[in-house]
């Protein structure tokens, strides 16, 4: 239960005094709460489509941590700038038009995905490889293998997801863009009865076979959603299997939503949480509502809350509601859609060993795939949740590049695993095939003259965990974006697509649906204005009328 009345929260207009409000009545003033891919890309457009109607806005971004991009995080492997590893949102395809577009508008460099060295990448059931591929082969050498072993389930597999793309992809234009219901224009493009049902039953209703799906594709929405196929919704497990033109940001993606904020001109606190969010106590009932929001700096005291001094006239929450922590009486929010969030787990670590091939069960003297996605073996029961790994105990790991010890000046493969717990020394010892030490790195010794060096198995370790995505289960209807009296919500999005790119689609709808409400305003005000005049003028006339009959009695 996310809406809390704190007694603590109650008290803070006893111990903190409300600054002075400050209102424009020319001025829109648009809070937004979350500087991810939401909310960044809804400061952004804002801004833009407000200069086009020649609307009058001031955005105020609120973001509680010290980065921009929310989950589009960026680690510095070795703490060096120079070698950026992607923590999670790795990459956008070209049928991400807003990420494509923002990337050219804000010359941003792009690179291919880091997919290993070797390119050989292979599908593991938990005890054998069920297929395997190498990039360095001819093209149709891999595609008679797959269509060797799987007929032509690949065949409807693609046209099924360039059918299913093609349709969502209407939800950029008119007349479906911009929307006040996301379960309404999911209904009008079609979409429901594909998140209705689950992916293994969509994929079995066109008739693609329980093996490809569930050795290829369950592999696919695993290693993007961490889920099996009976528990993701048909349209998440299209989204899996449309990689084309897969790219990255040189330096990180988070550029492409901090690039979208500086050009929003937007006011933006940074670890700034917002604790509460209140409506303005106003005279005449009848005018439209205005917020006010209460903020402290992240992880001060309850005491330290403190109002800010602007009324909003909107407010748009651009994070999960049930992680936000924010107070918000029942007068200002109806409940907003909780929905369910996988923790993942992503590690990142460099070591001078390659995977071990007999954890794989290959030979001693082979060589394992650069990058393995698991699968579930053909009698295993699949589950929901973390219980879903199964024996592979992992839903990925991938040797993304080699990147230089700083130490030892000597090449280190670089790696990141997705699970759903923590990794433990032991499996990471299995996993390369030399004995990891409980503290992950070994304590860095001086070396003396004449002793053996050794090599330490893991030289750099960052180990993260984070609420990723949504459980992705079938579902037909969405929570919506307006959620009125100038209240707007992005994530209801996540549970429809979660990716970077619908996140910024939401942000950007939003953002149309306000500059819509502020011409609409302006064109009221606009033909309100000569009645006002007139009714002004009616009053000085009888006024001078009242006047000119006493003088007249005077006379």
């Amino acid at each position: 239960m996310f809406w809390k009345l704190s007694t603590v929260l109650s008290a803070f207009s006893l111990t903190a005094p409300a600054a002075d409000v400050v209102e424009d009545g020319g001025v829109k003033q648009v809070a937004i709460i979350g500087a991810g891919a939401s909310g960044s890309a809804a400061a952004y457009y804002l801004s833009k489509f407000a200069e086009e109607d020649g609307s009058l806005v001031n955005i105020t971004v609120f973001e509680r941590t010290d980065r921009i991009g929310g989950r589009t995080l960026t680690v510095n492997a070795y703490d060096s700038p120079s070698e950026p590893i992607e923590l999670g949102a790795s990459i956008f395809v070209d049928a991400n038009y807003i990420l494509i577009n923002a990337t050219r508008d804000f010359n941003l460099a792009l690179k291919d995905p880091e997919s290993g060295s070797g390119e050989t990448l292979g599908i593991w059931d938990g005890e054998k490889f069920v297929f395997t591929q190498d990039d360095r082969s001819w093209g149709w050498w891999n595609l008679a293998k797959l269509f060797w072993k799987y007929g032509t389930a690949p065949y409807k597999a693609q046209n099924l997801v360039k059918s299913t793309v093609a349709a969502f992809l209407q939800i950029y234009e008119a007349p479906h863009f911009p929307f006040q219901s996301l379960t309404q224009v999911a209904q009008d493009l079609g979409l429901l009865k594909i998140t209705g049902i689950t992916g293994t039953q969509f994929l079995a209703e066109n008739d693609i076979s329980e093996l490809f799906a569930r050795e290829i594709m369950q592999a696919a929405t695993r290693v993007n959603y961490a889920s099996n196929l009976p528990y993701i919704h048909g349209l998440e497990t299209m989204v899996s299997m449309a990689p084309e033109g897969a790219s990255q940001v040189v330096g990180g993606n988070w550029q492409i939503f901090s690039s979208m904020l500086e050009h929003s001109n937007a006011t933006v606190y940074q670890q700034t949480s917002v604790a509460s969010i209140t409506l303005k106590n106003q005279t005449d009932q009848a005018a439209p509502a205005k917020y006010l929001i209460s903020t402290k700096a992240t992880g001060s005291s309850a005491e330290t809350v403190k109002q800010h001094q602007t009324a909003f006239d909107n407010v748009v929450i651009a994070t999960p509601w049930q992680f936000a922590d924010i107070d918000a009486e029942r007068d200002v929010l109806k409940t907003i859609d909780s929905i369910p969030y996988t923790r993942l787990h992503v590690t990142l670590f460099c070591s001078p060993f390659l995977l071990s091939p007999t954890y794989f069960g290959l030979p001693a003297d082979s060589k394992a795939p650069d990058t393995v996605l698991t699968t579930l073996g053909s009698e295993e029961l699949p589950k929901p949740g973390s219980a879903g790994a199964g024996k592979a105990g992992f839903y990925s790991v991938s040797t993304l590049r080699t990147i230089v010890n700083p130490k030892t000046l000597k090449e280190e493969f670089a790696y990141k695993i997705f699970s759903p717990a923590e990794l433990t020394p032991e499996f990471l010892s299995a996993l390369l095939g030399v004995k990891v030490p409980d503290t992950f790195i070994s304590e860095q010794k001086e070396a003396v003259e004449g002793e053996t060096v050794t090599v330490d198995p893991i030289s750099w370790y960052y180990p993260h965990a984070f609420h990723s995505y949504p459980m992705e289960y079938p579902r037909i209807t969405f929570q919506e974006p307006a959620l009125g009296n100038g209240l707007y919500y992005t994530s209801g999005i996540e549970s429809f697509i979660s990716t970077m790119e619908t996140s910024a689609l939401m942000g950007k709808n939003v953002a149309r649906l306000i500059a819509d409400e502020l011409v609409a305003d302006a064109e009221k005000n606009a033909l309100e204005a000569p009645a006002v005049e007139n009714k002004a003028e009616d009053t000085v006339q009888e006024v001078l009328g009242v006047a000119d009959e006493v003088v007249q009695q005077e006379l």
